[in-house]
């Protein structure tokens, strides 16, 4: 299908067409700059969804050209935008400072990408989430069967990975985990959109409650061009809390798995902190799961027997071209 372009775009709850929607399930992706591994999560991803809607903004490289021809192979399973406008980036004083339902805000881009969905039930996907596609498979099942809770927001998280100071795969000591209550599955209703906060774009779960449903993928952000760090435009953002983030990233120590679940594992103080319930619960019972969810020697292993083809990722498994 051909790329759609968009210029000036301002959102408005009307525009989710929540009457107009069909059974099935929708993933929106918002991109900049993603074409070391946009191919890899649509492709992992594609097999379970009756669509994807990806949106891209201000790139330089080469993900237009790889979502055209992408969106070639797979025809409407795949709509492609071209939103024109400036979005600012987050951390920045433009987005604390940007309306958000100005054409220049990642709440409207978000808002945007959204709404072009166009099923009941809906999943936000980065641009650098490579599945576990056993596990996405599984929760897509639920609502197929029509199993899974409706009124729940289906949380789920990924381990990151990076490289290590000898190019081994690891992941990042300051930051183990992606996912944290932010992304998850869910039945689209009139008040489940973003909103502006000064820091980020705060999604609005309206009255879904949180559950957490598993580790449904491997986070890539770490390995991306510029550590991912790129597109927040940090020369010109000094004072933006990812180069706070940077710096950690930069400095920090890099673990294997079993380290890194050691890590994760929580205590008897995460226990009783979690019984007062809210974020600290669904955090304990994230954390709790991990050492079932990868009980793997390595990284490595953990990869083999999870995502098995992560081998012809390049920039993953093999080098890029």
């Amino acid at each position: 299908m051909p790329i759609q372009t968009i210029s000036g775009y301002q959102f408005r709850p009307s525009d989710l067409n929540l009457a107009g929607r069909t059974s099935g399930i929708s993933a929106f992706l918002r991109t900049r700059n993603g074409a070391d591994f946009v191919e890899a999560t649509i492709r992992s991803h594609m097999p379970f969804y009756d669509e994807i809607v990806a949106v891209y903004n201000q790139c330089d490289d080469k993900t237009p050209q790889i979502l055209a021809r992408l969106a070639q192979e797979f025809g409407p399973k795949l709509r492609v935008f071209h939103y024109t406008d400036r979005v600012q980036p987050l951390g920045s004083k433009g987005h604390a400072n940007t309306p958000g339902d100005h054409p220049e805000s990642m709440v409207n881009y978000s808002n945007f990408a959204l709404k072009e969905t166009q099923h009941d039930v809906v999943v936000k996907l980065d641009d650098d989430h490579l599945a576990i596609p056993g596990r996405v498979a599984e929760i897509c099942s639920t609502f197929r069967k029509g199993t899974a809770d409706r009124r729940r927001f289906h949380c789920f998280s990924g381990l990151n990975v990076a490289y290590d100071g000898q190019g081994r795969l690891a992941v990042p000591a300051f930051e183990l985990l992606s996912g944290n209550g932010d992304i998850g599955y869910f039945q689209i209703a009139p008040d489940t959109v973003f909103h502006h906060d000064r820091r980020f774009e705060r999604f609005d779960r309206g009255r879904l409650k949180r559950m957490f449903a598993g580790y449904f993928y491997w986070h890539l952000k770490f390995l991306k061009s510029g550590a991912g760090f790129v597109n927040y435009e940090l020369q010109s953002n000094p004072d933006s809390r990812f180069a706070k983030k940077k710096v950690e990233f930069d400095q920090t120590a890099m673990l294997d798995i079993k380290q890194a679940i050691a890590a994760i594992t929580p205590g008897r103080m995460d226990r009783v902190s979690a019984s007062t319930g809210g974020k600290l619960a669904l955090n304990y019972g994230r954390d709790k799961a991990v050492a079932a969810a990868f009980p793997d020697a390595s990284l490595e292993a953990a990869l083999d027997r999870l995502s098995p083809d992560w081998r012809q990722v390049p920039g993953l498994g093999s080098p890029r071209g």
